[in-house]
């Protein structure tokens, strides 16, 4: 993590410090702030003055973060406004607040916090129109340039994802500062309206935007996605290449070809089987594993809310050859939570799977759904789980760029720990990522 200030400027404080010994418990905010989270985390007290602290912590903590401490300082909140990297352990100075009507419980709600750094959050407004407002131009700019057609496609894609990099940057350094998630989606919503005739150009992220299909990740924009081929001219074009080419759409053209190698390993070695696969879309990871499906015997289910993936699905199997072996049915996938009514409907299975239906579902349910599921296999069956990594991409991409946050933000501790919620053993996994290391794929075998 980089310093965000010298701890040598000690001459620039404006208020007397007193050295301190003494243990301190604190919790910062999460982003939904009508909950506070436990005060959990632990520091040593440094140094304390009328408007501030120091304090030195294992854990890093951001500018911007609102931090509360227990009962041990009369002042109980502050704003973290720097930190630095002690290689062993991370010290931090906290502007302590005093116009914060704060007690450890009591929730202070939405009107609370907009009181709290009010002047903040506007003064971060600002810097981000600026920011905008520099990036529309200069997008004018190399529009005109592309109509010009004076320099060579690369040089102009370049430039164009400097800009976009730039702009992600501070969508970035936004959120980290502002924190308040109702705030930053508001900032999100404005950016986009701002934006419009810049990223209106392109099919695909426009489409991503409005969401003609009714729902986010529909089949359409997937298969545009897996093609890997802009639809738009001149400028838009470049900007169609700068969507597909982001970590997330690499990643899932990976997740598809190992989805696809992972099934083909599995019917091959099973006789009959039978395979359900949730949420099917278009049925892309199928179309390579044909042959396999009708030597082996298997009946696959596949299951979708969209009448029209459905149909696309069944139309480009069939015409592969696929014929008796796959059947379509619309059903919502949301409904398989209930064990008893999913084995009711599709009896156990051999191969339970889903591409990327698991990441939309919050916690709580998909908790729920994933031990349905592993309850539906049979003896030796096989879950295919896989989900985003967020420790690994930008999300800003999606979020910003794009109105796609569908898609929840988790981390490998985290689909660890729904797992286990869901009492599925350890044992049973074995843990695979894509080429690109954002998919981790969970083989999940019922012993």
């Amino acid at each position: 993590m980089q310093n965000s200030v010298s701890l040598k400027k000690e001459e620039r404080r404006q208020f007397l410090r007193k050295g301190q010994d003494k243990t301190v418990y604190y919790c910062l905010n999460g982003n939904e702030f009508s909950e506070l989270k436990s005060f959990e985390l632990n520091g040593s007290l440094i140094d304390i003055s009328e408007r501030g602290v120091c304090i030195q912590t294992d854990n890093p903590l951001s500018e911007g973060h609102i931090i509360y401490f227990d009962d041990v300082m009369d002042q109980q909140a502050g704003v973290v406004r720097w930190c630095a990297d002690m290689e062993r352990f991370y010290r931090a100075g906290i502007e302590l607040k005093t116009d914060i009507d704060y007690a450890k419980n009591t929730d202070i709600g939405t009107s609370g916090w907009a009181a709290f750094i009010r002047e903040d959050v506007e003064e971060y407004n600002k810097i981000l129109d600026l920011a905008t407002v520099s990036f529309i131009r200069k997008m004018e700019v190399i529009e005109r340039r592309c109509a010009d057609q004076k320099e060579g496609p690369e040089a102009l894609f370049n430039t164009i994802e400097q800009a976009v990099e730039e702009i992600i940057n501070s969508c970035a350094e936004y959120e980290n500062m502002v924190q308040d998630m109702d705030v930053i989606r508001e900032a999100r919503v404005s950016f986009r309206e701002k934006t419009n005739n810049v990223f209106s150009k392109s099919y695909l992220i426009n489409r991503a935007r409005v969401w003609p299909q009714g729902s986010q990740g529909d089949y359409k924009i997937l298969e545009l996605i897996y093609k890997n081929t802009p639809l738009s001219e001149g400028f838009g074009y470049y900007l169609d290449r700068l969507m597909i080419n982001t970590q997330v759409a690499d990643a899932v053209r990976d997740r598809i070809k190992k989805l696809e190698n992972i099934l083909r390993d599995e019917i091959m070695n099973r006789q009959s089987p039978d395979v359900l696969n949730i949420a099917c879309g278009a049925c892309r990871e199928l179309v390579g594993v044909v042959p396999e499906i009708i030597d082996s015997g298997a009946k696959v289910v596949c299951i979708d809310n969209d009448n029209d993936a459905l149909k696309f699905a069944q139309g480009r199997l069939h015409n592969m050859g696929l014929r008796d072996e796959a059947e379509f049915y619309k059903y919502n996938a949301l409904r398989l939570f209930d064990y008893e009514m999913a084995l009711e409907e599709f009896g156990e299975q051999d191969i339970v799977y889903s591409v990327g239906f698991f990441d939309y579902l919050p916690d709580d349910f998909l908790v729920k759904l994933l031990g349905t599921l592993y309850k539906m296999l049979k003896t030796d069956g096989l879950l295919i789980a896989a989900f985003k990594d967020a420790a690994r991409y930008r999300s800003q991409y999606y979020h910003w760029l794009v109105d796609w946050d569908g898609f929840l933000q988790r981390k490998e501790e985290d689909f660890r720990k729904i797992l286990d919620d869901a009492g599925i053993p350890s044992s049973s996994l074995k843990e695979m990522r894509d080429e690109t290391g954002i998919i981790i794929f969970y083989k999940i075998t019922k012993k």
